[in-house]
């Protein structure tokens, strides 16, 4: 997985002497991080439907840099206002990560809010009414029971079976770049996942369960399958971090189109073009290479620091920046896995600071004190976990539910 040139920053910062204060450290950390999400190799964190490109990609483009620099004006064509708005959010939610890591004088005072690491005593925190303000986030993990594959799994995810549209390199489905040069193998495959198709899984539908019972602040999904909103969870309490099917718009005049427009074109298997400017039309999900909406970072700078419980369900935590969101909550807040493997023990992206903190999930760490691991299929882990708090009955009737 390519390092987002982490080497190069971690010898500036190894080279350079460390602040004496938690805020100083704060914002030269931030400024080497906010100078590499400037980069071509910072943008491949982001917008990341699915995960990394290619590394040998990258090295592909760090060779031909002085080639390219003459085509590079596009970034000032296609700037939208939208993207300095962006890169803001992400800082603001970058500083307010480093300064909870890097203020260790506090370590100390840190309340132990589980009894012990372990379900049962998430279930018994939840029971005692103290936890008010969960947020749940999810990956592809929670829509495979669905039908859906999701992506890295070798030979049945999506990147091991996309030989049929002879693409340069697997991601580059998701590229926005070659999506302009060649729309057809995405419209090819959209058709094939389109939102509709497939129902909501017990996982989905858990969710749904804390939003009915005045838990849920909010859920965070990765996925672009529209299934949280089947299954009745409000648009208001779900941030769709890679975007969705349910808008779209003209890439070049930014003319907005309506989901049931958008599917009418699909499924005629037609290539969606604008009828202002005859441009090509996309859904509003996140390519490689684009911004992540607004709204995510909006979000995560109101939500995080309120919640007193995070939920990590069935994904891999290797797409960023969503897998450094799980070290935005409060230093106190219990974290629970639900997923088939252990995973986030280690932040990519934030290893760029070298030797500064450690990021991630402290499963297996001796100094543990909220890090708990419900292993297993996604699906069944909701359902036990579900029946642990009592609410065994409560979620078999949702998922009953014909919609």
């Amino acid at each position: 997985m390519a390092d987002c040139g982490g080497s190069k920053t971690m010898e500036n910062v190894a080279e350079k002497e460390v602040p004496k204060t938690a805020e100083e450290k704060v914002n030269k950390a931030a400024a080497v991080v906010g100078k590499e999400a400037g980069s071509t190799e910072a943008t491949e964190c982001e917008g990341a439907i699915g995960g990394m490109r290619d590394p040998s990609i990258r090295k592909e483009a760090e060779d031909s840099d002085e080639e390219d620099s003459d085509e590079e004006d596009y970034d000032d064509e296609d700037y939208d206002e939208s993207d300095g708005e962006d890169r803001e959010g992400f800082m603001t939610m970058l500083q307010s990560f480093l300064m909870s890591k890097l203020d260790l004088s506090k370590d100390a005072d840190i309340p132990k809010v589980l009894d012990e690491v372990t379900v049962e005593a998430v279930v018994k925190y939840i029971k005692s009414g103290e936890c008010k303000s969960i947020i749940t986030m999810a990956g592809a993990g929670i829509s495979t029971s669905a039908g859906i594959p999701d992506f890295r799994t070798p030979g049945s995810g999506l990147y091991s079976n996309l030989e049929k549209y002879n693409l340069p390199f697997p991601e580059a489905i998701f590229d926005i770049e070659f999506f302009k040069t060649n729309p057809q193998p995405f419209f090819v495959l959209a058709k094939e996942l389109y939102p509709g198709a497939f129902n909501p899984t017990p996982s989905h539908w858990f969710v749904r369960l804390l939003h009915d019972k005045g838990l849920l602040l909010r859920h965070y999904t990765q996925n672009i399958d529209t299934l949280e909103h089947v299954a009745g969870l409000p648009a208001e309490k779900t941030v769709e971090a890679h975007g969705t099917f349910r808008t779209s718009h003209c890439i070049a005049c930014r003319k907005e189109y309506s989901q049931e427009w958008m599917k009418e074109e699909i499924f005629k298997d037609s290539i969606p073009t604008c009828s202002e400017c005859s441009g090509l039309v996309k859904p509003d999900i996140v390519f490689f290479r684009e911004n992540l909406p607004p709204r995510f970072f909006h979000c995560v700078q109101s939500d995080f620091p309120k919640c007193d419980l995070l939920i990590i369900l069935g994904t891999s935590l290797t797409v960023q920046p969503f897998a450094s969101l799980i070290d935005n909550v409060p230093p106190s807040c219990p974290r629970l896995l639900i997923n088939r493997e252990k995973t986030g023990s280690v932040d990519p992206v934030m290893a760029i600071l070298h030797g500064i903190f450690t990021g991630g999930l402290a499963l297996d760490s001796p100094n543990n004190k909220r890090d708990v691991a419900l292993l297993g299929d996604c699906d069944d882990g909701c359902k036990t976990f579900a029946e642990m708090l009592g609410w065994k009955e409560d979620l078999e009737k949702l998922v009953a539910t014909k919609k």
